[in-house]
């Protein structure tokens, strides 16, 4: 049995496209809490991103003790200021102007546990530099995104019209969308649980 303890629509998209048999089981870890405790701590965006992950998939491993959990955590950070996703589309607009015309980096991690302890874990990073934003660009880029910015913690999507933002990408394409799809489809076939168990 395989279970994703995240919420996030592009993760589910990501498994369900990849030709996974899974289900969906969020954790209820207060993550704002979790971000503010670590970030008193000095936790780089990365070390988060992984802490993040691990809570997840261990709080619904305790709770399925033997199935696979994947937990999946991102931040994003730009001149050394984490950014959460947004809560409306005036903060949307306000984090976006913020990012433009800078480079800022995506951190992705994922955990599998069972039993309630990690089995495994990986994190990768991508940058990812966004063109100088004016006024009615942004207008049109948000009128046209909708409350899907609200979803994203860089209040874009790579795969739709957050494309558009962009000069350059370096990194990943599965990182950016929030799961390092590759090595756990790599770690996950090590364990039997692949598109043969699918068929």
């Amino acid at each position: 049995m395989l279970i994703l303890a995240s919420a996030s629509l592009s993760r589910r998209q990501m498994l369900q496209n990849a030709g996974l048999d899974f289900t969906v089981e969020t954790s209820g870890v207060d993550e704002d809490e979790v971000k503010l405790s670590l970030s008193a701590e000095k936790a780089t965006p990365r070390d988060i991103a992984e802490t993040l992950a691990e809570l997840k998939a261990q709080r619904v491993s305790k709770r399925n003790p033997d199935a696979m959990v994947i937990g999946a955590d991102s931040t994003l950070a730009c001149n050394g200021r984490l950014f959460d996703k947004p809560t409306t589309m005036a903060a949307a607009r306000t984090q976006l102007l913020a990012l433009g015309g800078r480079t800022h980096e995506l951190h992705s991690s994922v955990v599998v546990a069972k039993g309630g302890a990690r089995l495994w874990h990986s994190n990768e990073h991508a940058r990812l530099t966004m063109r100088a934003l004016d006024d009615a660009f942004l207008d049109a880029y948000l009128a046209r995104a909708g409350e899907a910015v609200l979803t994203s913690v860089g209040a874009y999507q790579l795969e739709g019209v957050g494309a558009h933002l962009f000069t350059k990408v370096e990194g990943d394409y599965f990182t950016i969308l929030g799961l390092p799809l590759l090595p756990l489809l790599s770690f996950l076939a090590g364990h039997g649980i692949g598109l043969e168990k699918a068929a």
